[in-house]
């Protein structure tokens, strides 16, 4: 089952009624089937941020995308949190060759201060010899 299936499934799922879309009451309910508590105010107002073409309900694409959000914030946490364990210092901003050396040593994997400049160089934009966040990103990519 591809993850296109998936949505379509889970959706179908959260649609009691069947009509295509989920109300404010249908995001409450599907809610405290997770165990969480939203408000009927607090669900009007999700469905509200969500919602692509100003009915108040909530289309699949709406769900798709509120979900893949998601995905992605928690997808950049994650980066920035190994982003900070190759940094040359906390708070540095940067990813030197040396310390790009020394986080792959801990990994089990030797190269030289040059192999590192080698691999930095191919992801370095602004070319100043270090990687900073956007620059690691887009390798990790």
């Amino acid at each position: 089952m591809d993850k296109e299936q998936q949505y379509k499934r889970v959706f179908g799922h959260l649609d009691t009624n069947g009509d295509g879309k989920l109300s404010p009451p249908e995001l409450q309910i599907c809610l405290g089937k997770i165990g969480g508590e939203l408000s009927l105010e607090e669900a009007e107002i999700a469905a509200a941020l969500m919602d692509s073409d100003g009915d108040g309900l909530l289309s699949m694409e709406d769900l798709v995308q509120a979900v893949e959000g998601a995905n992605e914030e928690e997808k950049i946490k994650d980066l920035k949190m190994a982003f900070k364990m190759y940094e040359e210092k906390e708070g540095s901003g940067c990813i030197t060759p040396k310390s790009l050396r020394r986080m792959l040593s801990k990994l089990g994997e030797s190269r030289t201060v040059n192999d590192c400049k080698v691999m930095i160089a191919k992801f370095d934009v602004n070319g100043d010899g270090v990687l900073n966040f956007h620059e690691f990103r887009e390798m990790m990519v």
